[in-house]
């Protein structure tokens, strides 16, 4: 069993920056492919960003291509979501997500999640 927290959330203005941060515990990330997504009220769960076991492949969705970037940090067993450039549009609750196996950018491919972290965008 795979235990995953989310923390970096909070209240930035438009056009400005966060970091989230996944962290796991329970197994480390050894053969898991990580995603982020998030969800608005009233809105069903969307991609957001995923990446690889290894790091080597990552997909974004269009919405955030060029502004986010997801890392993953294998000795602290963690994974990031920096988010420049942020939008009214990005206000959500952010969640991590894992799997073992491919990348994939369907929440229902996910076996994992952590609880979710808000970030709100005025602007």
């Amino acid at each position: 069993q795979v235990q995953l927290v989310e923390s970096g959330g909070g209240l930035v203005q438009a056009g400005g920056s966060l970091r989230l941060s996944c962290a796991a515990s329970g197994r480390t990330f050894s053969g898991y492919a990580m995603g982020w997504f998030r969800q608005a009220p009233g809105k069903e769960r969307e991609f957001v960003a995923t990446i690889s076991w290894n790091a080597a492949a990552t997909t974004y969705a269009d919405s955030v291509k060029g502004r986010f970037t997801i890392s993953r940090d294998f000795a602290k067993n963690t994974v990031s979501l920096q988010m420049n450039s942020l939008k009214p549009e990005d206000t959500a609750v952010y969640y991590c997500a894992a799997r073992s196996g491919r990348l994939n950018v369907s929440p229902r491919a996910y076996d994992y999640w952590g609880q979710g972290t808000q970030v709100t965008v005025s602007s």
